[in-house]
């Protein structure tokens, strides 16, 4: 499986932006698929995560009632709707897929076993 992210961008605080991870290959039931994002100098973080069979979602504290995860079966694609910005959300925007998720460690980047490029978003302040 290979993974494209798109949709990044300059946004000023308070705007909205959504990523787009097109999927390349076929995902099965057992996968799960992820948004992280890095700042600079900073650690890679997990952002949210989609189960592919179920679509059940987990968003991370920092980013839950602002960013939505969701996905689209019949286009292999995942999106993030990102609302309500901050500068803090500045970062590059990964997204990851697990062949074999289950529910356990998603929110660790050594859990996943592809990476798209990533995506880089800007929010000015």
């Amino acid at each position: 499986v290979q993974l494209q992210a798109s949709g990044g961008g300059l946004v000023q605080a308070g705007g909205s932006l959504s990523l787009s991870c097109a999927a390349s290959g076929r995902i099965g039931s057992s996968y799960a698929i992820a948004w992280f994002r890095q700042a600079p100098g900073k650690e890679r973080v997990f952002v949210a995560v989609i189960r592919w069979s179920t679509g059940r979602t987990v968003h991370a504290d920092l980013v839950k009632g602002r960013f939505f995860i969701s996905k689209d079966n019949a286009k292999n694609t995942v999106s993030l709707q990102m609302n309500s910005l901050k500068p803090e959300d500045t970062a590059v925007y990964y997204c990851a897929a697990d062949r074999f998720a289950d529910g356990t460690y998603y929110y660790l980047p050594r859990t996943y076993d592809y990476w798209g490029q990533g995506t880089l978003v800007t929010v000015s302040s």
